[in-house]
């Protein structure tokens, strides 16, 4: 809901201007001194701020409660009132960050010209904040697989907390889109979720950008920290952060305030925090490079992100997604998978994880030939060797062994792909290769592989 809140020590005019603004259809809250006014912004922070500059027998003046506003709650507009007015008063809170100035006596039709367009203000900056939450990258989770569930249920419970979470796993495995669905679930949503590059950020100017700066010459810029105020901080790929930083943003997470390069006013911030990681912590904080405390920290709930190999049986539906972003967002055809390209896929190798399964349905559809299903040889490093009549042409060291043991090679790793595909479920792999699940069982055990059977392998194979 939409407020007004009005700070003037003179008890008339603070209520004058609350009758005025009730009337109008505005809610107001009213306060005489700094101590109520914080007091009142802490409880609920308004949409507007009436501010008088001279506060009798107040810690604080007009000024230290405007700066104290605009930075913890810069989208609220601050209307500055004063009956001691002048050019270099009203200077100052411009420069200070207050939306408008008026000189006591004031006139009402004024008072309410710069009200409805602070209003205005405010509602644009809500709206615009809101845009900008829905335009980042989904939160949506796609999987049905055993893994995938495991996950979901974990990031579930920890959306109903304020907890710490580190977020470990390969690259491209999905961490930031884990990050990002803890955010949209929980109390924080409608707060910013800012991402931190550790990676990425220059190490001379990491605390530059997460804390920002002050100078005399443009003045007041935000760090990401700032920035996060409210919200979500995810530091992607945290173990890249150099050790100098580290120590502050350990203090940062302890005190919950810090200090802007240059300034010397302590900047107060209200932060969830999630990290990530590809990396082996322990490892690198034996070595030096990573600190234990932080770590501590940091580590409060350890999310195991899988690997896309760890998940195959989730590969299909995320293609099916894929194909359908890339419809949507660029006008690529709308294709689906054929069986041959969909079982290509499920034992396919994936260093890149979900990221270069993505790339390469991407690519596939930039360059595919057609609009038709996807064909197996559509997809990248697929194309087998053939002569000038496409048969198949044998090669490598298949073609050096005799042809029983070139058979027992052929159906050992076609089998081992096959269950991979499968997630180890015996009784899926045994339908979709046409056999019986003692036979496969019996298949299996003479070609030496050791397979332990999943979901759905609870019958008597004997």
């Amino acid at each position: 809901m939409t407020n007004i809140l009005i700070v003037d020590d003179e008890k008339d005019i603070r209520d004058l201007i609350g009758d005025i603004l009730a009337d109008e259809g505005y809610a107001v809250r009213l306060a005489g001194n700094s101590d109520d006014c914080m007091a009142a912004i802490n409880d609920e922070v308004p949409s507007l701020m009436i501010l008088d500059i001279w506060l009798k027998d107040s810690r604080m003046d007009g000024i230290d409660i405007l700066k104290s506003v605009k930075r913890d709650n810069p989208d609220v507009p601050v209307v500055i009132i004063s009956g001691h007015g002048n050019i270099e008063i009203a200077v100052a809170a411009i420069k200070q960050g207050a939306y408008d100035f008026i000189e006591k006596p004031f006139n009402i039709d004024q008072l309410m010209v710069v009200v409805s367009r602070a209003m205005e203000t405010s509602r644009l900056r809500r709206e615009n904040a809101d845009l900008r939450r829905r335009d980042v990258t989904s939160s949506e989770l796609l999987g049905s697989s055993p893994a995938f569930k495991l996950l979901k249920s974990q990031l579930d419970k920890v959306t109903k907390s304020n907890g710490r979470v580190m977020l470990t796993g390969p690259a491209g495995s999905g961490k930031e889109l884990a990050a990002r669905f803890i955010h949209t679930n929980s109390a924080r949503a409608a707060a910013p979720f800012i991402s931190v590059s550790s990676a990425t950020i220059e190490p001379e100017r990491m605390e530059e950008v997460l804390f920002g700066r002050e100078t005399a010459e443009r003045g007041v810029e935000k760090g990401l920290l700032e920035q996060a105020h409210g919200g979500v901080v995810y530091f992607d790929e945290v173990a890249d952060m150099p050790l100098g930083t580290q120590s502050k943003i350990l203090r940062v997470l302890t005190e919950q305030h810090f200090n802007r390069v240059g300034g010397a006013g302590k900047v107060r911030v209200d932060l969830r925090v999630i990290s990530s990681t590809s990396r082996e912590l322990r490892t690198e904080i034996a070595q030096g490079r990573f600190r234990q405390e932080l770590y501590d920290r940091l580590n409060v709930v350890p999310i195991q992100v899988p690997s896309l190999e760890e998940r195959r049986e989730d590969i299909p539906e995320l293609t099916a997604h894929f194909i359908d972003l890339f419809h949507r967002s660029q006008g690529l055809p709308l294709r689906s998978l054929s069986p041959d390209a969909e079982a290509l896929l499920q034992t396919m190798t994936w260093p890149g994880n979900v990221r270069q399964l993505r790339n390469v349905i991407e690519r596939v559809l930039i360059l595919g030939d057609g609009t038709g299903p996807i064909a197996a040889h559509e997809l990248p490093g697929q194309d087998l060797p053939g002569d000038s009549d496409g048969r198949f042409v044998v090669g490598g060291a298949i073609a050096m062994l005799p042809l029983r043991e070139a058979r027992e090679m052929f159906e050992r790793e076609y089998l081992l792909a096959q269950i991979t595909r499968f997630g180890g479920n015996i009784s899926k792999t045994a339908s979709f290769v046409a056999m019986e699940r003692s036979a496969l069982h019996r298949k299996l055990k003479s070609l030496g592989v050791v397979a332990t059977g999943k979901s759905g392998d609870d019958e008597d194979d004997n």
